[in-house]
């Protein structure tokens, strides 16, 4: 049989995913999450595996807990969307939910159509479903989460998935071919070729009919074994890229509050300066040590260690979602911040090696005097 363009054949069996990623807390007590799920919901929290990848290749540190959240529903434009929810809680301290809407049966471009649709209502601003989501997962989970942050910083990330066409489709060629364009930018305008070259730039396989594109915020994955742990992989990354971010923009604001401190226990002449300077420097160290602890969880959250597919899809996931640069900024004002508290200790200790030799001196003084007293 010949094989046949995209644009002319159904996707007879698939699945957009809509994801939303929220930075909760400090951490999540995993453990304790899997007894009070099942104790609140009647429903067994699992740990997330990837069960079709060997585990010396790729393999979680600590593999996050999966939480069913159940059937719901939602408008998109002129339809009702029906859908899986479900969460995925992660030990640093996020929270992943995922709407899982399967397609059968639909034209390439009605699967283009339901996607950027999706996009259009469900991946930008706030949603209201979202946030119900996420209270439903966490009123009951309270108790796990450990040190909970006010923050709103959260990552959207789509992905459209093809596991069976109605006729064959040479895979190989989508890269080549403009259909896929309007799937991976949202665009219904023609992309020059510079921006398609750009678009294309993240792209792998490890079959003859398997294929990975990733861009900055969706993904085509087609696996039609349905055996892939790319999903797992991809918002492991787009957690690691939310966790970073967060610390980027603490340290953005605690840099200022720092030097402002800096500044103002500078110019304390007191006796007492000396504390000063050591409260300073002990609340700087603390900064440090929590920060490069919560970082290093994080770049070990995922073990690669061998270079095979997944391995290099996750390569590519962390260069798309631009988290080494990220990282890199977090380990500069980390940096910062330890020359700081450095210099800060050396003032300290300066500062009382200083009242300590005027307290010498005085009782040098004093001890003259007495003598001199002694004698007349």
């Amino acid at each position: 049989m010949a094989e046949t363009h995209a644009t002319s054949v159904q996707v007879k069996a698939g699945e957009v995913i809509v994801q939303r990623l929220f930075q909760v807390s400090f951490s999540i007590d995993l453990a304790k999450v899997e007894g009070l799920w099942a104790d609140r919901s009647g429903e067994r929290a699992s740990r997330t595996k990837l069960a079709n990848t060997p585990a010396k290749a790729v393999a979680f540190d600590v593999p996050p807990v999966l939480l069913s959240l159940g059937l719901v529903e939602f408008p998109v434009e002129s339809e009702t969307i029906r859908a899986s929810a479900v969460a995925r809680l992660y030990d640093f301290g996020v929270i992943a939910i995922s709407l899982r809407v399967p397609v059968t049966d639909s034209p390439w471009d009605g699967y283009v159509s339901l996607i950027n649709a999706l996009d259009r209502e469900m991946g930008c601003g706030e949603h209201e479903l979202w946030r119900s989501l996420l209270d439903k997962v966490r009123e009951p989970l309270t108790t796990t989460i450990i040190r909970p942050f006010d923050s709103d910083l959260q990552e959207e990330y789509l992905l459209a998935i093809v596991q069976e066409w109605d006729s064959p489709v040479d895979v190989s060629s989508l890269p080549e071919r403009p259909e896929l364009i309007p799937l991976l930018s949202g665009e219904s305008r023609p992309l020059s070729e510079g921006a398609k070259k750009d678009l294309l730039r993240y792209k792998g396989s490890y079959f003859e009919d398997d294929l990975v594109v990733l861009t900055w915020d969706r993904a085509f994955v087609c696996e039609p074994r349905g055996d892939s742990d790319v999903v797992e992989v991809l918002e492991m990354a787009n957690a690691q890229l939310l966790e970073f971010r967060y610390y980027d923009e603490l340290l953005d604001d605690e840099l200022p509050r720092m030097y402002d401190l800096v500044e103002e226990t500078q110019r304390a002449t007191s006796i007492l300066s000396a504390r000063k300077f050591s409260q300073l420097a002990r609340k700087l160290y603390t900064l440090v040590a929590e920060v490069t602890e919560l970082t290093e969880r994080v770049d070990n959250a995922l073990q690669v260690t061998e270079d095979v597919y997944l391995a290099r899809v996750y390569t590519m996931a962390v260069d798309s979602f631009r988290v080494k640069p990220v990282s890199a900024a977090v380990d500069r004002k980390l940096s910062i911040i330890k020359d700081t508290y450095t210099a800060l200790f050396d003032e300290a200790s300066g500062k009382r090696a200083e009242w300590l030799e005027i307290a010498i001196v005085i009782l040098i003084i004093f001890e003259v005097i007495l003598a001199l007293l002694w004698h007349i």
